[in-house]
């Protein structure tokens, strides 16, 4: 593949790869006007958002694997083509039902989209530019992260909720056809899938999902959450059994023995709780604490985002040229100091004293997030990559949703709505657990190799 060819396929995943996560964000300041139009209950509600991430999470894996299976530009094609019926529907909704349904489907296009282009990235650059490019790809995919907020609030504002789902139908009917014409078919090494891997993994996700997502709104101990996590307990350790005995296994032992995997993995868990705990806590800081409206809450949001979009690549060439170690560790050192520095300040509600905060944390996490791809992939021959980048986009997201169900049940006994001093009860203490798992995540990325390495076999090396 050419050099342009490559700068071609990188730009379709990314513009893909922005539509997808632009539907995970837009949507929340879109939801009081959702209410008041399809009559839809505080739970209902919910789901919107939900049922989006939740079929986004569990079907990451498999996307990969049947992508493996059939053909990477297969099923991404077919994931884009998803996506974009699912978000006509979306707009067209007649009520409530028909939009979660809707967002359900949307989120198993958004899978395919997302797991597999990771993987033609993954798959098309060499290992000495790989890192550039998922750097790259961060950096588009955190324009998103920049954006989704403040531009949600306009377009419910100016034209109305559902031309928050329109972009994505105009922009995957021009996207389909030249992926269709510009990127190489490609296939993982396995002849066939390990289909009942897939399916046990797929359940046992499934189950920590919705009892992460369920659990504050029917409690902790209800049999419906209890019965998910038991459910979730059972399918995963068929699926461990599943693996030792596979002939061709969904998850095989030479990628958890790979260089960087297992610590590549905990130390994006790390990253992605800050991610989905600074979104969903930082806006309501700046709204519910400063009195900021939707827009000046997506304005003021640009001081800890827009740094991933600049400094994305820059983070993927330091990966590149020092190996993955340094910038991984020392970029969630600077995350959990933010946060932590955020805690601190919030009291003074001063949007001035956030700032410095915000910035290092934005930092920290633009050095970090394409180290943490690069060094899951280090090590791994190509026909692993899919499978590496579907456990990896998988645990981003479920790493996200436990770490807010975490820092969301700190926030609940102490915080609250009624007032600014109300909510700042809650939410110091949950940052501040926030900056402690964070801070977990950087002891985990010392544990990663320095630099990428041809596939061989290494130890942790602090």
């Amino acid at each position: 593949m050419t050099p342009r060819q490559r700068t071609t396929v990188l730009l379709l995943v990314s513009v893909t790869s922005l539509m997808c996560a632009l539907d995970t964000l837009v949507v929340s300041t879109a939801l009081t006007t959702i209410r008041h139009d399809l009559g839809a209950g505080v739970e209902s509600l919910e789901w919107t958002v939900n049922a989006y991430n939740l079929t986004l999470a569990v079907l990451l894996v498999p996307a990969a694997a049947l992508g493996d299976r059939f053909g990477r530009r297969r099923v991404f094609t077919a994931g884009l083509v998803l996506f974009t019926v699912a978000s006509a529907a979306c707009a067209l909704a007649p009520d409530v039902g028909t939009l979660v349904v809707a967002r359900a489907v949307q989120g198993a296009g958004a899978a395919a989209g997302t797991a597999l282009g990771m993987t033609i990235v993954g798959a098309a650059y060499p290992p000495e530019h790989r890192g550039r490019a998922l750097g790259v790809l961060q950096g588009v995919t955190g324009l998103a992260v920049l954006a989704g907020p403040g531009l949600g609030g306009v377009v419910t504002d100016l034209v109305g909720w559902e031309f928050v789902f329109w972009p994505g139908v105009p922009i995957g009917l021009v996207v389909v056809p030249l992926v269709l014409a510009v990127v190489p078919e490609s296939r993982g090494g396995d002849a066939t899938m390990d289909a009942p891997g897939v399916v046990l993994l797929a359940g046992a996700a499934l189950g920590v999902v919705w009892a992460l997502t369920r659990g504050n709104v029917a409690g902790w101990m209800s049999a419906e959450v209890l019965a998910a996590l038991a459910a979730a307990v059972v399918l995963a350790g068929a699926f461990v059994v599943r693996q030792r005995s596979a002939d061709l296994p969904l998850l095989p032992g030479r990628l958890v023995r790979a260089p960087g995997f297992v610590a590549g993995n905990l130390a994006t868990v790390g990253l992605f709780v800050s991610v989905f705990g600074g979104l969903f806590f930082f806006s309501q800081l700046l709204s519910v604490g400063l009195g900021f409206s939707p827009l000046q809450t997506g304005l003021g949001l640009m001081a800890w985002t827009s740094s991933l979009f600049v400094l994305g690549p820059v983070g993927g060439m330091l990966a590149d040229r020092i190996g993955n170690r340094l910038p991984l560790t020392v970029g969630l050192a600077l995350t959990a100091l933010g946060l932590a520095w955020v805690a601190v300040a919030a009291p003074a509600l001063s949007y001035g004293d956030l700032v410095p905060g915000f910035v290092v944390a934005s930092i920290g996490g633009s050095l970090a997030m394409p180290a943490a791809a690069n060094a899951v992939l280090g090590g791994l021959g190509p026909d692993d990559v899919g499978k590496a980048v579907g456990v990896n986009s998988t645990l981003r997201e479920l790493g996200g949703v436990l770490g807010l169900a975490v820092l969301v049940a700190v926030f609940a006994p102490r915080g609250g709505y009624g007032s600014p001093a109300e909510f700042l009860a809650g939410f110091v203490p949950a940052m501040a657990a926030c900056a402690a798992i964070v801070a977990a995540g950087a002891v985990a990325g010392a544990c990663v190799p320095g630099r990428v390495r041809e596939p061989e076999v290494q130890g942790c090396r602090a």
